[in-house]
């Protein structure tokens, strides 16, 4: 039955979930160099258009439409077609269709541009929008489906409550198939040119993840305050433990330090948001700093040019809350048990979708842009990078003195 409460709170959340793509531009853009801020800003704004038409016209459809063997839906609600304003969502018939179609599209839209900090200071523009619609239509559209659509992850069994596999785990691991592509940068990243920006783009997503994870529940209930109680609590206590590691390993105290842990917490969260208890959330968050920090220490090791640590925060991170989800898990909530409640069988699918997921997403990046780099050349020639991206392809700087 239509719930006029549970509709409402899930525009909130939807609402709550863009605020992250500006959240994420700014974030980003005070990481790069201030050459190409306004680069880095625009592919990130740019998603909220472009993935929105894409979505309309047909992602939505082969996302969340009628179940093709397993593999993608059909095309019964391409332009939105089917939907009516009275439509209700069939997963809870509790909020309308054009309600979860919307916050569903939220996320279609951050997932891709999170790979934009692994690449940042290299890509053409007009190579970024090839590259966006293809990753959408042969790898977000395919993975929602496969995990929320009643694709054959769901049917197996799998697991995953905001997109440690649809979003983070895809996004970063095909984020480090994009530098392996591209290779390094000739003029290495000066410094975070703008630690302001940085801030208020972590208090955005930090607010935004609220939407984000506890609006997953897709409804207003007891699971969905364990959610929010369990973004909040994994942020914080990542953020703390990055810091206080920083300043063990320097012997200096470090607020990007703090913010990125928050967003590792954020991030290792997701997946088993709404499935755990309070108590596992704060050993996970302390878990996802620990394990980012480690990748990210060792992708600086491999020299590996991932410009703002994507693959470490946000695939690892992703990556990791799946297994521990596989291990926290506990039906008293909601879902299936972990390892810790007996669930074993539980906990090899778990572990065995983020391979799945993380092979697909690397193989298939990096088939993606290669066929990017044939339609429309992707790296800027040296001279761009040199000068910036801005000057190069906008004519326009972030600071006009």
């Amino acid at each position: 039955m239509f719930n006029t409460g549970s509709d409402g709170f899930m525009l909130i959340a939807a609402a709550l979930v863009f605020i992250m793509t500006p959240g994420l531009a700014f974030f980003y853009g005070g990481m790069v160099n201030k050459k190409n801020a306004v680069t880095m800003m625009m592919q990130n704004f740019f998603s909220a258009g472009w993935t929105t038409i894409l979505w309309v016209f047909f992602g939505f459809s082969l996302a969340f439409s009628k179940d093709i063997s397993g593999v993608i839906g059909d095309l019964h609600y391409a332009f939105l077609a089917n939907i009516q304003p009275g439509t209700l969502y069939p997963g809870n018939n509790e909020i309308s269709m054009l309600t979860f179609m919307v916050y569903q599209l939220m996320f279609a839209i951050i997932t891709p541009i999170l790979m934009t900090g692994a690449f940042a200071d290299r890509m053409r523009f007009k190579a970024f929008i090839v590259f966006l619609t293809l990753w959408l239509t042969f790898i977000y559209f395919p993975l929602a489906h496969w995990v929320w659509g009643g694709g054959f992850l769901a049917k197996w069994g799998v697991e995953d409550f905001a997109g440690g596999l649809v979003v983070h785990t895809s996004a970063g691991f095909g984020a480090l198939a994009a530098v392996f592509y591209l290779g390094k940068r000739k003029f290495p990243k000066e410094g975070n040119h703008n630690l302001a920006l940085i801030a208020v783009g972590t208090a955005l997503l930090w607010f935004g993840w609220f939407g984000f994870n506890a609006g997953s529940a897709l409804r207003v209930d007891a699971d969905t305050a364990v959610a929010f109680v369990n973004t909040m609590e994994a942020a914080a206590f990542a953020a703390v433990t990055w810091m206080l590691w920083d300043y063990w390993k320097t012997g200096k105290w470090s607020a990007l330090g703090f913010m990125t842990g928050s967003i590792a917490g954020l991030a290792t969260i997701t997946p088993a948001a709404g499935f755990v208890s309070p108590q596992a959330a704060m050993v996970i968050g302390v878990t996802a700093a620990i394990v980012s920090h480690l990748m990210v220490d060792y992708k600086n090791r491999k020299g590996w040019d991932d410009a703002l640590d994507v693959w470490g925060v946000h695939g690892m991170g992703g990556f990791t809350g799946i297994i521990l989800l596989g291990i926290f898990g506990s039906s008293a909530i909601l879902g299936s048990n972990g390892l810790i409640y007996g669930g074993t069988t539980f906990f090899l699918k778990e572990t065995a979708a983020a391979i799945f997921v993380a092979i697909y997403a690397f193989v298939v990046t990096y088939i993606l842009i290669w066929i990017t780099d044939k339609i429309t050349p992707a790296r800027v020639p040296e001279e761009a990078e040199k000068t910036g991206l801005d000057e190069y392809e906008w004519a326009e700087q972030m600071y006009a003195f």
